[in-house]
């Protein structure tokens, strides 16, 4: 089979979604063609099985904008010519699901099958807006089967989208042969300063992820236990970031890293992961977490109760509720009965419900059902 893979390169979770099906799929034997405007930051080595194929957009000055969609669509109609594509796995709806569409109108015939994965704010942020709906709906139902990472997603969609068939829920995955628990004593040593704790946040700093509930949670933590506070990622909220811890006076406790394409031994150093989200399709940061063993304390909000039980794997709290959640982190960092529970729970869960081994299978029956 033969599956062109339809992403965001970035940081953010579709583009990671869609990097790492994709390589587990070459495992077993799929060809595999990512098309996007660079290389996904996880598809670094080489693999017989993987195609990256880099799409170049006209600069003509009559052009205000670049015509990147109307670039994209025509390399995917040369890439599916000439390799004789099977599958477009479109992640995140637009353009991606539209461009899919008309590069399958261009192609002709219906050999070349549709598949859309909406993953969070391509519906409720990007596809609710009035600018982008019905060319959302369209792409939806063009679409030859939808799936969506969490049935608080699925029951967004079909709130937004009534005219649209009910997408299937297929959860996002973590490898948990390689996200595994480390010895915390050995990670972030360069931050880490005797029996300190690190509370750990990994997201794209949009206002979405509160980044300053972040720094508050840590801010009330800190004054009780010695602890310091490791923010990965960049974004448009950073240089607000910055000054309000300066404003808090914890700025030497708290280390911004930037955006990291290997965040394992990251993980594996933290004590906790903090996720106050106002809104989180799935949370695929917590997740690899949890499979790391780390205690998760997050919004009770979107699909993050489906991933996260509150008092097994972590505790989840009404958003905004930045009392309460540094309550619940000093409750684990104080109770090592408790954190060492959380600990355990957040792996088995991670090993049971999460792992590529019970995903990846979903993935392949959809693609062999749609065809």
């Amino acid at each position: 089979m033969k599956i062109g893979m339809l992403c965001y390169p970035t940081h953010g979770g579709s583009g990671v979604v869609a990097t790492e099906l994709g390589k587990y799929l070459a495992n077993k034997g799929y060809e595999i063609h990512f098309i996007s405007y660079q290389k996904p930051f996880r598809l670094q080595a080489y693999h017989h099985n993987i195609f990256f194929h880099e799409v170049g957009a006209l600069d003509y000055p009559l052009f205000q904008h670049n015509p990147y969609v109307l670039a994209l669509v025509n390399k995917i109609v040369s890439i599916s010519r000439e390799v004789g594509l099977n599958i477009l796995h479109a992640h995140y709806a637009i353009p991606h699901s539209l461009c899919a569409y008309l590069a399958r109108q261009i192609v002709g015939g219906e050999s070349l099958k549709v598949v859309t994965t909406l993953h969070g704010t391509d519906i409720t942020l990007v596809g609710s807006d009035p600018s982008f709906r019905e060319i959302t709906a369209f792409s939806i139902n063009q679409s030859d089967t939808v799936t969506a990472v969490s049935h608080s997603l699925k029951e967004q969609t079909v709130e937004f989208f009534p005219e649209c068939s009910e997408p299937q829920v297929i959860y996002n995955f973590v490898d948990t042969a390689l996200y595994i628990p480390g010895e915390k004593n050995r990670c972030l040593l360069h931050y880490r300063k005797g029996e300190e704790k690190i509370l750990l946040h990994i997201s794209n700093f949009r206002p979405v992820k509160r980044i300053f509930d972040v720094i508050n949670i840590f801010h009330r933590v800190q004054q009780n236990v010695p602890s310091r506070l490791v923010l990965v990622g960049d974004g448009p909220d950073r240089h607000e970031a910055s000054l309000l811890t300066e404003k808090l006076g914890i700025k030497n406790r708290v280390h911004f890293l930037g955006n990291h394409d290997d965040i394992l031994e990251v993980l594996q150093g933290a004590d906790i992961f903090l996720m106050p989200s106002e809104k989180e399709s799935f949370g695929l940061a917590a997740l690899e977490a949890m499979s790391c063993g780390v205690p998760v304390v997050a919004s009770r909000t979107g699909g993050i109760p489906e991933l996260v039980k509150h008092g097994d794997t972590g505790l989840l709290y009404p958003v905004g509720d930045v009392e309460g959640m540094a309550q619940g982190c000093l409750e684990i960092l104080t109770r090592p009965e408790v954190c060492h529970r959380f600990s355990h729970y957040s792996r088995e869960r991670a090993l049971k419900k999460f792992d590529t081994s019970i995903i990846i299978p979903q993935y392949e029956e959809l693609y062999r059902s749609t065809l």
